[in-house]
Order: C-alpha cells, then sequence, then structure tokens
C-alpha cells in the first residue's frame, strides 16, 4: 500500500509523542481547544506504528536508512 519512509528512530519518537499525548488528554481533563488538540496524538502514533507518513511522501522525504544490495 503505502512505501515505508519512516526510520527506526523517527518511529519511536512518533509513537512516544502520541502516547504521551493521549495519555495527557485523559490524565488532563482540561477543557476547550487545546484540550481536544491533545487527540491529535493519533497521528504521530498511527504514522509511528505503520512506519509511513503521507506527508513525507508528498515531500519525498524518507528517514529510513538506504539499503545496499
Amino acid at each position: 500500500m503505502f512505501k515505508t519512509n519512516v526510520g527506526t528512530v523517527d518511529r519511536v519518537l512518533r509513537i512516544l509523542l502520541g502516547i504521551a499525548l493521549i495519555a495527557w488528554f485523559f490524565i488532563d481533563q482540561g477543557q476547550g481547544f487545546w484540550h481536544w488538540a491533545k487527540l491529535a496524538g493519533v497521528v504521530p502514533l498511527v504514522t509511528g506504528l505503520f512506519g509511513t507518513c503521507p506527508v513525507y511522501s508528498i515531500l519525498g522525504i524518507s528517514t529510513c536508512p538506504v539499503r545496499h544490495a
């Protein structure tokens, strides 16, 4: 489906950031826009888990190491 374009370090950071934002959403029972904006943590979590980022694809970026045959 999508080509893997997110490297290992990038994936780990995305997953950690996603989990942190989602956890913060549930721990902090605030109100307003910024409280709900924490749900945007789903985006880095999903892109980290799947190893592909649509924005990277559009911009032609890849953080994966180059494989030599």
